[in-house]
């Protein structure tokens, strides 16, 4: 459905080189990245604001890279929000819609059908100035809804909202997806990209550095930087045996499922992935270590926990096992993982 070809731009220092991106339709595809590394540039280049140096933007099988923004079937909505201050709610919307050729009846119904699809109805005759943000953005994605794009671009939409105002608008994102619009959400918030999307592209340094599902790419980074940027805190230096054992940081022992017989790299543990226990436990993993409880940091809904095995490793935790089992700081505990748990970067 939209394709992005070798896509390369260079603005001052700052440049981007040989972008390649498939959505289909039906899509909610969040390319993820660190603030000022071009995801806002790569938006603008397939709404027609920006021209790439080089490469091809590509609609349904037909290249669009000089097409006017208009002809591009494309919606962009900012982080923010760019409504007109002097135009009411019915207004804003009710412009997306200038010079098209239908019936004033035919609007109407398109900007209540849009209104009541973003729960501003009861807005429509409000003013912009006096509303929330949450209200704001609602109305400029009803605004971009009305003129009916194929594929929708947002621009960090959830970041200026707080907690309460993310959820709804969560929810309303993953409803214009599930109408049958594709869209294409940029952000540096790795939480959004595994609560909203169904497919993720990293892009790094200029470039897009992994692709694929968004569980493939939270469950097997292919580097260091996408380990740590999607929040993955076990990251460790390995030199690997024949026997499907590792050795982190040159001395604790572990037993991996070294099935390519790697020699040495890194390794990755999720923190869900870690069992913490009081005692010893009878199961089916194969690395059991005694350690002590560095630091218990909460979190929104659950709780990371630091234990120095003679290496500091992180264990994911909720706020009902931590109250259960009663870990405290300073205490023994055991830790317990699968080698099939570990995954091996070379």
């Amino acid at each position: 459905m939209l394709k992005l070809k070798d896509i390369s731009i260079k603005l001052g220092d700052f440049q981007l080189r040989k972008i390649n991106l498939e959505l289909n339709k039906g899509d909610y595809y969040v390319l993820l990245g660190k603030s000022g590394v071009g995801k806002t540039v790569l938006l603008e280049i397939i709404a027609g604001l920006i021209k790439p140096d080089s490469g091809n933007v590509f609609m349904n099988n037909t290249e669009i890279t000089n097409e006017k923004i208009q002809n591009r079937k494309v919606g962009i909505v900012f982080q923010d929000y760019s409504v007109f201050p002097h135009l009411n709610v019915k207004q804003n919307i009710a412009y997306s819609l200038k010079g098209k050729k239908i019936t004033n009846s035919k609007k109407e119904v398109l900007i209540n059908q849009y209104a009541g699809l973003t729960n501003i109805t009861h807005l429509l005759d409000r003013n912009t100035q006096n509303l929330s943000g949450g209200e704001l953005q609602r109305v400029a994605l009803a605004r971009m809804l009305v003129s009916k794009p194929e594929c929708l671009l947002l621009d960090e939409p959830l970041a200026s909202l707080d907690i309460q105002l993310k959820g709804g608008l969560r929810n309303l994102l993953r409803q214009i997806n599930q109408s049958g619009v594709t869209i294409l959400h940029v952000t540096h918030d790795y939480e959004e990209a595994i609560a909203l999307s169904d497919k993720v592209a990293v892009i790094h340094e200029g470039e897009i550095v992994q692709r694929g599902s968004t569980k493939e790419v939270f469950q097997k980074p292919a580097n260091e930087f996408v380990a740590n940027f999607t929040g993955i805190k076990n990251f460790f230096l390995a030199d690997f045996s024949p026997i499907n054992n590792a050795k982190i940081n040159g001395t604790l022992e572990i037993n991996v499922s070294n099935k390519d017989q790697i020699k040495n790299g890194k390794i990755i543990i999720r923190g869900e992935e870690i069992i913490l226990s009081n005692e010893k436990m009878e199961s089916s993993a194969t690395n059991n270590f005694k350690g002590k409880i560095k630091q218990i940091i909460p979190y929104l809904t659950n709780h990371e926990i630091i234990v120095d095995i003679g290496i500091d490793l992180t264990v994911v935790i909720s706020e009902e096992s931590l109250q259960k089992f009663k870990f405290s700081e300073n205490s023994e505990v055991w830790v317990s993982f699968k080698s099939t748990a570990i995954k091996i970067i070379p």
